[in-house]
Formats: C-alpha cells, structure tokens, sequence
C-alpha cells in the first residue's frame, strides 16, 4: 500500500496526534531556549534584528510543519523523529507497518 494512502485506525490517529503534540512540545521547548540564549547575548540593534529574523523563520517552519491530516501524518512523523523530536516510544501503539514505512521514510527524508 503507497504511504499515503496509509488507513489509521481511530486509536493510531489518537497515538499520531499525542506524538505530534508531544515533538511540538519538545521541539518550542528548544526555540524558547535558544531565544533565551540570544537575548542574553544583544549588545548591539543588529544583534535585535537577527534575533527578529531567527523567530521568523522558526514561526514560519514549525507553523508547516506540524500536519495532522491522515494522509500526511507518517510522512510528519518520520520527519520529526529524523530531527530527533521523537522517538520509537513516542510511536508506541502504531501498527509494524506503519513503523517499517516510517523508518523507510527517514531513510529518504
């Protein structure tokens, strides 16, 4: 079956969802810490302004990022495990088929 005609069980969904909140969780945990980070480190307008541009485009990433619709979510899920937001514990409840396409996917992701 091609991945994204992938069928998910209502239970599945449920697991892909709290995973995706769970890696969206982790993942802004990290942006609020590294924008900690940097504002400490402002001495100068364009430090400020490099700052502004570093929380553009981590909005504008994480905003597309984050796809629950069902014919998109392995494809997510083996995105945000590639970038090390999840793990296989994370995927705990998924069907071994949907694991082995994921874990093909990150291969070429």
């Amino acid at each position: 079956m091609p991945v994204s005609k992938t069928q998910w069980l209502s239970q599945e969904m449920a697991v892909a969802k709290t995973a995706l909140r769970t890696a969206y969780e982790r993942e802004t945990a990290s942006v609020v810490q590294s924008v900690r980070k940097k504002a400490s480190e402002i001495s100068h307008i364009d430090d400020l302004w490099q700052l502004n541009d570093y929380l553009s485009a981590r909005r504008f990433d994480l905003d597309g990022k984050y796809d629950d619709r069902e014919e998109e979510v392995l494809f997510v899920l083996a995105k945000l495990m590639k970038e090390g937001w999840l793990t296989a514990a994370d995927l705990d409840g998924l069907d071994s088929e949907k694991l082995t396409k994921m874990k093909a996917l990150i291969h070429i992701l």
